[in-house]
């Protein structure tokens, strides 16, 4: 007789792939760099839906401790590939400290969202909680820094007129709702479909956080207007070049500075052969005399012959002494008769740039703190110049990150702005697309043309509707010449000011609270908060 195998059948083998345990871990890394790929140069600025709908599947229901560690992996694959400009010329250290302290800010909100998706219309208070986020690292530490607002990845993208409603607040908050609530959507499809019950409020909020967003886009879209109501003027934007990349470009401060006076010769002689439109005013870029012209007076000889050239008022950018030990990053109103006759000195300046905290500290991280021998001090008053009878509003490159710097401007009458750059010590990477992007958001923000002439590229000049028409190359000498309207109502963004992100973190601090009185509740009941 044969005996029968009474052993237990083979077990199938297991699925291939990544451990189940993985997955979120993963998903929130791709998170984070589809909200990175979503970001200019590139022009897939819808990718940051598919990111938020993803985070939103990571975070949900997770516990506060998950939810930190997760949002951490999430923010390192956002800042780490975004910021990565910054490790340029000074090496990697200083690059990762700052990435990941961004990120830091990230999962602690990713930790705050986890707590309201336990709640009824999660997505409307995650996308507030959001938004406060980005509002406390534009404040804090040193001033704050905002690069890494998802309203600065909108530049080409149609959510883009919420910016003249409510601002770069305004527009992230209805960014991150529209993702959130494409989540949300499909978990409660996937729900109907595995059960065929759903409540009707659930559909309806989830129907809402995608629709509501899109709808004020549409409903924003008046409120974008590039119409000349103060006529035009014609505005000459010079790109001077500079000798060679990166931090030492300013060994050769006097050959920065011939390079932009040149080339406003250069244009002074196309002018009179009739190729080129007179301007009525010319842009400098920031650092395009790196040489205090009212110490230096070879500089002030070179500024002035130029300026007398081209005959007409120029805004020079240079580094102007204030003391023995401190310096000013000043734009200066150069007039061909008179010479400089009003300045503006940047207000936001840039820690571990333009000033040394900490260094001690540091130091630890980079030797290259020691380049900041003579530490810049922020001007206090706000920049707007009359050139040539037109009120033109100042921003010094890094201030273009910042709400109030430019608001400031047009409140205070700028009927165009202004935003001297210069990125040559950050070569050929992205930080000047990321950069040019914000003055596109800016334009619509506030309905004003924006001229941004930048010592090494990418210049530009941007109507009020945020688009480009003329642009420069990287490290080539340049002269973009364009008329420009001028304008002189105020966007409902620029009326409310701060009140559209103070109602928004009202909102999350709301939200936070259902969060805390239901988990409260759910103890005390034995239930589970949801």
């Amino acid at each position: 007789m044969t005996p029968v195998d009474e052993s237990p059948p083979p077990t199938a083998p297991r699925p291939t792939g990544p451990p189940r345990r993985l997955l979120r871990p993963a998903a929130a890394v791709l998170s984070g760099l589809l909200l990175y790929a979503s970001f200019p140069p590139r022009t897939v600025w819808w990718l940051v839906l598919p990111g938020f709908a993803l985070l939103g599947w990571v975070l949900h229901g997770r516990r506060l401790r998950a939810a930190f560690g997760l949002g951490l992996l999430s923010g390192l694959g956002f800042m780490l590939p975004l910021l990565r400009w910054t490790g340029e010329d000074v090496g990697p250290v200083p690059w990762l400290a700052l990435a990941t302290a961004e990120a830091l800010f990230i999962a602690v909100g990713c930790l705050a969202i986890a707590a309201v998706t336990r709640v009824a219309y999660w997505p409307l208070w995650a996308a507030a909680v959001w938004t406060l986020d980005e509002a406390v690292r534009a404040r804090i530490p040193f001033g704050g820094f905002p690069w890494g607002k998802i309203a600065f990845g909108q530049s080409e993208s149609p959510f883009l007129p919420i910016a003249a409603l409510g601002g770069t607040p305004l527009l992230s908050f209805a960014v991150v709702l529209c993702g959130f609530g494409l989540y949300e959507a499909v978990r409660r499809g996937t729900a109907y479909r595995s059960t065929g019950k759903i409540p009707r409020a659930a559909v309806a909020g989830a129907a809402a956080s995608v629709l509501v967003p899109v709808a004020g886009a549409l409903a924003a879209l008046p409120l974008v207007d590039d119409s000349a109501e103060n006529g035009t003027a014609t505005v000459a934007a010079i790109q001077g070049n500079v000798p060679r990349l990166g931090l030492d470009f300013n060994a050769q401060r006097r050959a920065v500075l011939d390079n932009h006076a040149r080339r406003t010769a250069q244009l002074a002689d196309e002018v009179r052969a009739g190729k080129v439109k007179q301007p009525d005013f010319v842009l400098w870029p920031e650092n395009s005399s790196d040489l205090d012209p009212y110490r230096n007076a070879d500089a002030r000889d070179v500024i002035d012959g130029a300026v007398r050239a081209i005959g007409v008022p120029t805004v020079v950018g240079s580094v102007v002494e204030k003391g023995s030990d401190s310096l000013r990053n000043t734009l200066i109103e150069w007039d061909p008769d008179k010479g400089p006759v009003a300045t503006y000195d940047k207000r936001h300046i840039q820690p571990f740039g333009e000033y040394m905290p900490m260094r001690t500290v540091a130091r630890f991280f980079s030797e290259d703190v020691d380049r900041v021998q003579r530490e810049f001090v922020p001007g206090a008053e706000v920049g707007v110049f009359d050139l040539a009878g037109t009120p033109v509003g100042l921003v010094t490159c890094y201030e273009a990150a910042f709400d109030d710097a430019v608001r400031d401007t047009v409140t205070h009458g700028g009927q165009m702005i202004a935003v001297p750059s210069n990125n040559a010590t950050f070569g050929r990477s992205e930080m000047t697309y990321q950069q040019l992007a914000m003055s596109q958001v800016r334009a619509v923000e506030h309905g004003r043309a924006v001229v941004v002439p930048v010592t090494s590229g990418v210049s530009a000049v941007i109507r009020p509707d945020g688009t480009i028409v003329e642009k420069s190359g990287m490290f080539t000498p340049d002269a973009l010449v364009e008329d420009v309207p001028l304008r002189s109502s105020l966007t409902p963004a620029t009326r409310m000011g701060p009140l559209p992100e103070g109602l928004i973190a009202l909102l999350a601090l709301a939200g936070l609270a259902w969060a805390g009185v239901t988990a409260v509740r759910a103890r005390r009941t034995g239930g589970t908060a949801r």
